[in-house]
This record gives C-alpha cells, structure tokens and sequence, in this order.
C-alpha cells in the first residue's frame, strides 16, 4: 500500500511540475485509442490479456492449459477426475510483502501447502507470485528478497532538479538491479516446464495510456524465452512495471506493434487499477455462452493473500493541504483493497471456488520507521512464518461479512 510520505511526495513534486512549467520526456507514440487491444508485443502473440475488453484470448489460453494439464495427469498414470485446483492471488502493499512471502514459507513447514494451477500478483505481489508458483524449493529465496534488502536495494531519491525533470521522484534501477539478479533464464526454463504442465501465472500492470488493467501471460514469457532474445527482459521489466508507484517510480516503457506500425505504452503499478486479482468475473459465463466450459469438474479453492491490514491505520493528521490529501488517498487505497477482496469473494461465490483469506492482523504491533526498514520487514515475515507453521487460520470472508474465522 501507498505510504502517506510517498504520496505526499508525488503530489509535491506534481505541483511543482505544474507551477515551474516543466518539459517532458520523448516517448515513441502511444497506441491510438482505437487499437488499443489490437497492440501486440512482437514475437510473443499471448503475452498478455486485455480483461476488461473481449475474453476470447484468455478463454483459450485456459483451454489450452487444460489440455495440457490432462494430457501430465495422465502421463503421470492418473485416472477418472482432475486433482482440486488451487488458486492463489497476493496484492499489493510495498515492503508489507514480507507477510506473504513468510506466510508461505510457514505453509511449507506445515506440511499442507498445495500446488498451485492459478497464481497472480500484483505489486510486490507480484515478485512474490513467480517463486509461490515454483513452490517450495524457492522458499529461501523469498526468505532472502524479503528479509535482507535496505531501500538502497530499491530506489536511490532524486534531486529536485531531477525529479521536475524527470518522470519520478526515485529511480527505480536498484529494484531493477535486484530482480534481474533473481529472475534468471534460469528461472524462466522452470516456469516454462510448470506452465508446459497446463499451470497458469499471471501478473497485472496499468496501462497508463488506456487506463486500463493489463494481465501478463508470464509462462507464456518464459516459454519463449528459449528462442525470443527480448523475453527475458520482458518478463524482468513486467515486474518492475507492476511494482512502479506512480510518480514515486518512473513507468516502465513497453514497446509493442499494430499492423507493423511501432508504439509505445506507459505502464504503472497494478493497484493503480485494483489490489488483487484473479480472472475476470464474467470469464466463465462468457465461456458458456460460447459453448465451452473453462472450468473442469473438480473441487476448487481461492486462496487470497492481502499484504495488509484491515483495521484502520490511525494516526494525527496536520492540518496542512498535502498532509491532508495524502491521508485522504491513502484511505482511498485501503478502501479499494477491502472492496477488491468482495468482489473476489462473491467470484468465488458465483463460480463455486472455497473462498480463503490472509491478511496482516491487528495483533502484529512492530512499529514501521521508513519503507523497505529491514528491522520492520524481518518482524513482518516472521509473525507470518509463525501463523503459517501454525496452519493459518484463513478466514472464509471479508471483513465485515463475519466475525469469525474458520478452525
């Protein structure tokens, strides 16, 4: 979640930007508005979903994947239904996601933490979504990004020269920097084969431009990696483009193509547009209404990480305008992601999915000195390795719906 420094910080550096006149930087051209779903990423035709526009790319990419997946489970020797799919979703919330990656971590040493079929990120969710996906074998490495990095291994501050100049008030390059060093072909090769076996990894960008959410096909990504030169980095800079907090962050430029003609989209951070995310809620009601299913007959279960709490976040506001309006969009956020977990849950109501549960609790106190604090970090991911050794009590529905969790 956006930090009220942060925020205060962007909005100064906005009004600066207003009252000094300054100019921008040189892009190639946008995508017309009217080709905006027709832009493709050149070389790799599934890179990426348009969920808010027509879903038949993405209803076949979940066809083919099932195939895929029928065709391992036989393979293996299995026979009669599909085993349950799990689907796992993490949010945003900055340096907050050190609860999710030790919340997982703990599932491991409980014993009972499954293979996932669906995961998806958004934000720092969305550096956590690749190494849930790969499982457990990649436990110390989440243990490693959330535990031992400083903000030096995030962002280096502009000068307020730069920053008017410019198109942020950090730069982003040590983050860059940090991903490139985990995100390897290496890497890329292992999701390819999970995604080969008919499993699914997701990560969301804004498309600043359209305004419009983005959802990126990442094993599709790592698939071509094997014989596309720019996927690598693509798959590298998506990262980078989900976690960019605009106006704190610069956006991530992202080169793509319509009828040959070259243009260039502007992405930001995912919770730009929403917290966290599934699939779209009208994805297998399309699907029917086309004559195909996208759902298997099995037993299915949403599991939804929130790197955040959900009790308010108190604090003494000065009476001073930025003060004021940070504060304000800082609620906004919070409220958009506990209305971002609603609707997940009546997804998960409509499409019959066992609906879980994970936030940040009221119970965890260690107090936060400045975003990426290695002290508050490493508290964060232990109090969530302890509640997941523990076999995590998920909470079977929003907050308010309920008082109680499940057993």
């Amino acid at each position: 979640m956006y930090r009220e420094t942060s925020i205060i910080a962007i909005l100064l550096a906005a009004l600066l930007l207003l009252l000094q006149g300054c100019a921008t930087l040189d892009r190639l051209s946008a995508v017309p508005v009217k080709d905006t779903t027709r832009a493709t990423v050149p070389g790799i035709p599934n890179a990426r979903f348009w969920v808010d526009a027509d879903l038949n790319p993405l209803i076949r990419e979940d066809l083919t994947e099932f195939e895929r997946e029928e065709v391992e489970w036989t393979r293996e020797g299995h026979r009669g239904l599909l085993p349950p799919a799990n689907y796992l979703a993490i949010s945003g919330g900055g340096d907050n996601g050190a609860f999710g990656a030790g919340l997982l971590v703990g599932w491991t040493q409980a014993g009972d933490r499954p293979t996932f079929k669906l995961v998806t990120g958004i934000s720092t969710g969305a550096l956590i979504a690749p190494f849930a996906f790969l499982g457990p074998e990649y436990d110390d490495t989440l243990r490693a990004v959330y535990t031992q990095v400083t903000p030096q291994d995030i962002a280096t501050p502009r000068g307020l020269l730069a920053a008017l100049t410019s198109d942020a008030i950090a730069d982003n390059h040590p983050l860059f920097t940090l991903i490139s060093k985990y995100f390897t072909q290496d890497l890329l090769a292992r999701i390819a084969q999970e995604h080969r076996k008919g499993r699914l990894l997701f990560i969301g960008t804004t498309n600043l431009d359209a305004r419009r959410p983005v959802v990126w096909n990442m094993g599709a990504i790592a698939e071509a990696a094997a014989n596309h030169p720019q996927a690598l980095e693509l798959f590298r800079r998506i990262l980078l483009a989900s976690a960019a907090i605009p106006g704190e962050f610069p956006p991530v430029m992202f080169d793509v193509e319509v009828d040959g003609q070259p243009y260039q989209e502007m992405h930001v951070d995912g919770g730009a547009m929403r917290q966290v995310f599934l699939y779209p809620a009208n994805l297998s009601d399309t699907a029917r209404q086309e004559g195909r299913e996208v759902f298997a007959q099995r037993v299915r279960k949403a599991y939804v990480i929130r790197n955040a709490r959900l009790d308010p976040d108190w604090a003494t506001v000065e009476r001073s305008t930025l003060t004021i309006v940070g504060h304000a969009i800082s609620a906004l956020i919070q409220t958009q992601g506990i209305g971002d977990l609603y609707r997940l849950y009546l997804l998960a109501q409509k499409d019959g999915l066992d609906f879980n549960l994970a936030y940040i609790g009221a119970d965890f106190t260690t107090e936060h000195q400045e975003d990426f604090d290695p002290a508050y970090m490493r508290a964060l991911f232990d109090y969530g390795y302890q509640l997941g050794r523990k076999s995590y009590p998920w909470q079977k529905t929003p907050p308010g719906l309920t008082a109680t969790r499940s057993p």
